[in-house]
């Protein structure tokens, strides 16, 4: 009878993640990731071939989620549905960090690797239009400034997930106050 595993596929994308986000792709290695989780290296083949699976099911995870919550706002009222959608966004703000390394995945010898960045590039389409919807419909209901091209008000208000919260409230704090410094700049007079 085998050895039971140390740690879970939960676990395991959980510090890949960490790791990628504290080193960059270029620092992340499977012997540093053995470091941060219990049990043998070899455990971590239980669940993936190599670094470019890991990494690659890692991002498709952290947008599955963002994805399935984006999803969930309710569009009803459209300016609390873009405030919903900032704060989907800055709860995973290092998202954009995480994926700026999805190109230097080598793919050509890994067909799941490859599978799992197709799908968070559907994944962020998908997130596009959703805005693109929100944001225009805003702009038809006269809630947003007409003089501001669509794709600058969108532009700005993905920028607003990369301030730094130099306060240290709570995320949905942070979102809401980010939200109204941009609804001051934005919003219709």
């Amino acid at each position: 009878m085998g050895r039971k595993q140390s740690f879970t596929e939960t676990e395991l994308l959980d510090v890949t993640k960490r790791l990628i986000l504290d080193h960059g792709y270029d620092g992340f290695h499977l012997q540093l990731l053995s470091r941060h989780l219990p049990g043998a290296r070899s455990t971590i083949y239980q669940y993936y071939s190599n670094k470019e699976e890991i990494v690659a099911a890692c991002m498709k995870r952290v947008i599955t989620e963002m994805l399935a919550n984006a999803s969930e706002v309710d569009e009803t009222d459209v300016m609390e549905a873009l405030q919903q959608v900032l704060l989907v966004y800055v709860e995973e703000s290092k998202l954009h960090q995480l994926l700026g390394d999805a190109h230097k995945i080598n793919t050509a010898n890994s067909p799941a690797a490859k599978k799992d960045l197709a799908f968070v590039e559907e994944a962020h389409k998908t997130l596009k239009v959703q805005l693109t919807r929100l944001f225009g419909r805003a702009q038809q209901e006269g809630l947003l400034r007409e003089d501001v091209p669509l794709p600058a008000l969108i532009g700005v208000f993905f920028n607003l997930i990369n301030t730094p919260n130099m306060l240290n409230v709570p995320t949905p704090q942070w979102g809401k106050l980010l939200f109204q410094m941009w609804m001051g700049g934005a919003k219709k007079e």
